[in-house]
């Protein structure tokens, strides 16, 4: 498994009866966690008294109960900083496990000795984006949710990188990859972060498991002569890491390099064990 275990402003502080206490900068929050199916007694003495509690409705969906929490606060990943706010669906606006991606690609961008173009889709509010680009990389970041784009801009600006080269775009990342191609445009890296269930811009359906092989197809042909790496996230329920190397394998079978797959996870603090939060797929090039 693939640890992130280099933050010091995040930080899962407990698990028990499919709930999370996470310590985000000053502020402790209570999430839901489809993976926490076990009910040890909860040791943390957070757990009475969190600044906000996501509550998983029956129905679908859920809501907050805020008891003593700002509208939105930062928090840093080494040089590197993001705007937090809780919103629906109980996301915060980062997913701190992929900080152990940020990290491996980071590494293999500094060391490169040539410039390095990035092609990050699914890209959320930028956290693969921005710790491209402060490795030094050309980043085009695409995603086709307006708002979270431009909550990346403003994750940029807190982090230094407003001036970084770094093209921001709001589209369907299926349709973005077509155009590319035709353009004859290639990338040294691609990193692709897809959801299991998502709309593009003008209602275009994505369903992971229908599209995730042709995207990957076509992503392939966008690729420069020389590619470093070759990263896919994973958090469909379901989907083995095996199965993201099976189809990279395939697809990139043309390329030298190795395919590696791994579990994503967090380091739990009050009982040293690692909460699974997905799968990654990593090539790197020899």
């Amino acid at each position: 498994m693939w640890i992130a275990e280099n933050w010091t402003d995040f930080e899962v502080l407990d698990t028990s009866n499919g709930e999370k206490l996470e310590r985000w900068g000053n502020y402790l929050l209570v999430r839901p966690d489809p993976q926490v199916i076990w009910s040890f007694k909860k040791e943390h003495p957070g757990w009475k008294h969190p600044n906000a509690h996501y509550h998983r409705s029956n129905k679908g969906g859920g809501s907050w109960d805020f008891f003593d929490l700002p509208d939105q606060w930062t928090i840093n990943y080494k040089e590197l900083t993001f705007g937090i706010k809780p919103f629906k669906f109980k996301h915060t606006g980062i997913f701190p496990e992929q900080a152990c991606n940020w990290d491996w690609f980071g590494d293999l961008i500094r060391k490169a000795g040539r410039p390095i173009k990035v092609l990050n889709m699914f890209a959320y509010t930028g956290g693969a984006t921005l710790a491209a680009a402060a490795a030094g990389a050309k980043v085009t970041h695409v995603d086709a949710s307006k708002g979270m784009v431009g909550w990346a801009k403003e994750n940029a600006a807190l982090s230094g990188l407003s001036e970084a080269p770094i093209r921001w775009l709001v589209d369907d990342c299926m349709k973005f990859v077509e155009r590319e191609i035709r353009r004859g445009n290639h990338y040294d890296a691609i990193i692709m972060d897809p959801p299991s269930y998502g709309r593009g811009p003008k209602g275009e359906i994505w369903k992971l498991e229908d599209t995730l092989h042709p995207l990957i197809h076509k992503s392939v042909q966008l690729l420069s002569d020389e590619p470093l790496f070759f990263l896919i996230n994973s958090y469909t329920t379901g989907f083995a890491p095996g199965v993201l190397s099976y189809i990279l394998s395939k697809e990139l079978k043309g390329f030298s390099g190795t395919i590696t797959a791994e579990e994503i996870g967090l380091p739990v603090s009050s009982n040293g064990l690692v909460l699974p939060c997905g799968a990654s797929c990593r090539f790197e090039a020899k």
